[in-house]
Order: structure tokens, then sequence, then C-alpha cells
């Protein structure tokens, strides 16, 4: 088999339950990219410390596992950049649909040798009129910004390394802060990063809809993600357990 040209990495913990959603989107879009193409792309479930069967599960579904025993999100990203063999490599949630165009799509950017990176925005549609202003807001707050969540961020292997991956001593905020590093490294050398606007990612809204929106403003602003970035206590809530 050839070396992927693409490597998807996709960060789990407990999502036994979400990746049978969403896993197969992300399956069928790079099976349609490499059918069209004629190239190779692999998808790795990077399993941190599950304690359900999110490894088993992905395996079933096709994809190739390795372990993180770290809860860090920025370790666990790092650990499947690791693991990759792709010139090119797509970050993308364990709770997120993917279009069918998105892998054709990212990887003809970065094939251009025009953008060192990107990314797709989101498309939230939670239950609850609070928690879809607040939606739109980020989504304004991130066009006006030339920003990105890690929900789904792209870039060249090369630049990855070259910025030395995400950060390990955050737990909050670090895909932000890498994608801000990202825009850097490309402005600097006249590659940008694309922001694909005429398609949209789909997350899940678990945490919109089981949480009040009270508390999803007070954890989901400017201010608040800005706070304590590198104290995994006062990120806990993150981290212990995936919101259903």
């Amino acid at each position: 088999m050839s070396t992927p040209v693409l490597s998807i990495v996709i960060p789990a913990f407990n999502e036994a339950a979400y990746l049978p959603r969403h896993l197969p989107s992300v399956l069928e879009s790079l099976r349609l990219w490499q059918e069209m193409s004629g190239q190779q792309g692999e998808i790795i479930v990077v399993d941190n410390a599950s304690t359900d069967a999110t490894a088993e599960v992905a395996k079933d579904l096709g994809a190739r596992v390795v372990h993180e025993q770290t809860r860090n999100i920025g370790q666990v990203r790092n650990t499947g950049a690791a693991a990759a063999q792709g010139r090119f490599l797509f970050f993308i949630d364990a709770d997120v649909s993917i279009p069918v165009e998105a892998v054709h799509a990212v990887v003809r950017l970065l094939e251009s040798g025009r953008h060192v990176g990107g990314a797709i925005p989101p498309l939230y549609t939670p239950a609850r009129l609070g928690a879809r202003i607040l939606c739109r807001y980020w989504d304004n707050y991130r066009r006006r910004h030339r920003g990105a969540q890690g929900v789904d961020q792209f870039c060249t292997a090369e630049a990855f390394h070259q910025l030395g991956g995400y950060r390990t001593d955050w737990f909050m905020s670090e895909d932000v802060e890498f994608f801000a590093r990202l825009r850097q490294l490309g402005d600097l050398i006249r590659r940008p990063v694309a922001l694909v606007d005429e398609l949209r990612v789909e997350p899940s809204t678990r945490r919109y809809d089981q949480w009040p929106t009270w508390r999803m403003v007070w954890w989901q602003n400017p201010v608040t993600a800005r706070l304590k970035p590198t104290s995994s206590a006062f990120w806990r809530h993150w981290y212990q357990s995936t919101v259903r």
C-alpha cells in the first residue's frame, strides 16, 4: 500500500456511543477522495484512556487506533500527529460530522501550495434559543479574527512540526492558540490559512443541549476562555466526563 498523503487525527475519550454516528461521514469523505484522486489517506483515532469501548468501536469502523494516557487534549492531538504518515494533517473531533466534499477540499488547498493550513467552519444547531445565539456570536467572533476551533483544523505536517504542535501545558483554548500561531506563520511566509466558508462541519450539540445556557455562556466567552489555561483543576469539568 502506498504511503498516505493525508492523515486524519481524531482524539477520543469515551466516544463509543458517538463514533458510530459521526465517524462514517469521515470514512465516506475519505473514500470518495481516494477514488477520485487515486491517492491514499488514513484515519487515526487517539484513544485517550477511555473506560468504554472507544478503541474497539474505532477499529471495527476501520480506523487505526493509538493510545494516549495523559488527559490533555493538546497531548492527544500531538500523539496522533506523531503516529501520522501523511504530509497533510486534518484534525477532527470525535463528535463531528463532515460533508462528503471535505477531504477533497482540504487536500486540494494544501496541495496547491498556497496555504499552510486552515479550517472548515462549524455549524452548531442547539435546541435552545440562548445556545443558538451564543453559537452565532462565536461564529462571528471567529470570522472577525480569522480563527478556528479544534472541531476541525488542517495543516501541512511540515508546518505542524515547525510550530511544535499543540501546547501540552494548556488544558483549554490550545486549539485557538495553535491556529493563531498557524495563521501567523502563514502570513509570514505568504501562505495564509484558508477558511472554507462554502462548507460546514456539524459538531454535536450535547453540551449546549444538556448544560444550562448560563453555564455555557460562563465557560464559553472570550474572557473565561483565557483564564488559567494551564490549570487542569479549573477546566476539570471539560475532562472528567463526556456530556451525553
